[in-house]
């Protein structure tokens, strides 16, 4: 049957635009109500957030540039620039009058105030029409005593390619005045480069969970002065490591009662949580074994290395807690805390395949020392999927956000009853946990464990990998052609698991022709 537009116009064009006015108007009354709904239904609140002052961009000379981690920002691949913002404000610390329980079931109180002045870095698409609406925020790690992006260094890739905004916010007094780890002291903002950043003004890590909400509330509500005229439609906050430990805590503390952020990506963060505060102001420890609460309605998705489910130091397996439809747990086989990746490969990783193939026959010659030798282990290091998992992690949490729709719930690695070591297949990789072709299809052992803790620095988060010779090479594969053929296939059961993305296993299908045996 025919249809005439302007006779159905004439007929019901009137009903068709009160319904659109009434569903828009619906829409806002949900997004302005103080009742927290659905992330796809809502944007956060900002509620209690202060407001701030901000400055920049911060001119860059030869001399005098921005810092963040150990090399500079090379944009060129992705067609992206970057460009250093001062944020100052008034930030509020919080306190509690009962312990925090393990549950994340928290109600805090505001405490002390106190002013700041602090600095975000911002990584965003040159073309406008690359950017999908999302930004990532991540809470820079201070754990090398200078401020450092891990969830950068894992998923740049992902990120860029999708065309998503990332802003790394100095959150901690470390990174900006030093005092933390000697190793990197001299990279602290202040030592590195006093002209530039001696105005920055930072009152102490119990202001440091305050300081970030205004960095996500001045990302809502003044993105034109931070991104020109990119919009924001989601805001997903990062943490790695350390800067998880004090995610986790902001998640139970700060998000119910601020609501600033879409969803949380929480990277290797361990059973702990951070303290809420600490003396002079109040001593507010974090629960040692902590979940997250899921009342909120807001997605978190905690992503796990081997070395962060088990052991006596980070043990995330003791603050276990099951899916939810606001709660997601990943944990990776064959992957560590830092591997090659994210402590070279991916500094120089062109998105073309570079780093794929770097990465691959890492499995095949993987590194004993990382930047130049400041940092020297005694076996080779993790050469592992973890960024793979990552990216694919990093885009399913973003589909959640702006869905509403949880990813499916992943296979949880299989730990001995003491949770200090896992159970192994024949070739000494982990059993359970997210597969990829990595440890379905090995060319070598990779593993979380194996390093001396003693006397090597962050060694022992670097992981092991053990290279297969010749004669355990021939053993599994009776030639190079069957090896692609067991390669290819674990790949594409990667994908249809969700495990690594399609974009990624095209290039990772494509190692298979470095196959090191006969």
């Amino acid at each position: 049957m025919k249809v005439d537009g302007g006779e159905f116009m004439k007929k019901f064009g009137i009903g068709v635009l009160v319904v659109s006015l009434v569903l828009i108007g619906l829409v806002f009354a949900l997004r302005s109500s103080e009742t927290p709904f659905d992330a796809a239904l809502t944007a956060p609140l900002i509620k209690n957030v202060g407001e701030t002052t901000v400055r920049g961009p911060i001119e860059n000379t030869a001399t005098n540039k921005t810092r963040v981690g150990t090399f500079d920002f090379e944009g060129k691949h992705f067609n992206y620039a970057q460009s250093e913002f001062f944020i100052s404000g008034t930030a509020q610390a919080f306190t509690s009058s009962v312990p925090l329980t393990d549950d994340g079931l928290w109600t805090v109180t505001p405490a002390a105030t106190a002013d700041y002045k602090t600095r975000i870095v911002v990584r965003r698409p040159v073309d406008p029409a690359k950017f999908n609406g999302t930004v990532m925020v991540e809470w820079m790690n201070v754990t090398a005593g200078f401020d450092t992006p891990p969830v950068w260094s894992f998923g740049a890739t992902e990120m860029q390619r999708s065309g998503a905004i990332w802003v790394g916010v100095s959150a901690q007094k470390v990174g900006i005045d030093g005092g933390g780890n000697a190793l990197g002291a001299a990279l602290s903002l202040k030592k590195a480069n006093p002209t530039r950043y001696n105005e920055l003004v930072h009152p102490g890590d119990n202001f440091s969970y305050d300081i970030f909400s205004q960095v996500g509330g001045t990302i809502w509500r003044n993105p034109a002065k931070l991104f020109g005229e990119l919009v924001p439609i989601q805001v997903v906050a990062l943490g790695e490591s350390q800067s998880a430990f004090r995610l986790a805590t902001y998640i139970n503390a700060l998000a119910p009662l601020q609501d600033v952020y879409s969803g949380y990506f929480v990277h290797s963060r361990g059973s702990r949580g951070a303290a809420l505060s600490v003396p002079p102001l109040a001593d507010v420890a974090g629960p040692l074994a902590l979940r997250s609460r899921t009342d909120i309605k807001r997605p978190v998705l905690v992503f796990s290395s081997e070395s962060d489910v088990i052991g006596v130091n980070l043990g995330y397996r003791r603050a276990y807690q099951q899916d939810s439809k606001w709660f997601r747990s990943w944990e990776v086989a064959g992957t560590a805390h830092g591997d090659a990746y994210s402590l070279g490969i991916g500094d120089l990783d062109d998105g073309k395949g570079s780093g794929d193939t770097s990465l691959f026959k890492a499995m095949i010659n993987p590194p004993s020392s990382i930047y130049f030798g400041a940092v020297k282990c005694d076996f080779p290091i993790n050469a592992g999927s973890h960024t793979y998992v990552l990216r694919s992690a990093l885009s399913a949490l973003d589909s959640w956000v702006r869905s509403g729709v949880a990813p499916k719930s992943m296979p949880l690695l299989e730990a001995n009853d003491d949770n200090l070591s896992y159970q192994r297949d024949s070739n000494g990789n982990a059993k359970g946990g997210i597969r990829t072709p990595h440890v379905d299809v090995p060319i070598a052992t990779l593993s979380a464990q194996g390093q001396p803790t003693e006397g090597r620095s962050f060694c022992g988060l670097f992981g092991v990998t053990t290279v297969f010779g010749p004669e355990q090479l021939s053993a599994l594969y009776a030639s190079k052609d069957a090896f692609i053929e067991k390669w290819v296939a674990a790949t594409n059961k990667a994908v249809e698991a969700g495990a690594i993305l399609e974009v990624d296993a095209v290039r990772i299908r494509e190692q298979a022709k470095y196959y090191p045996g006969k």
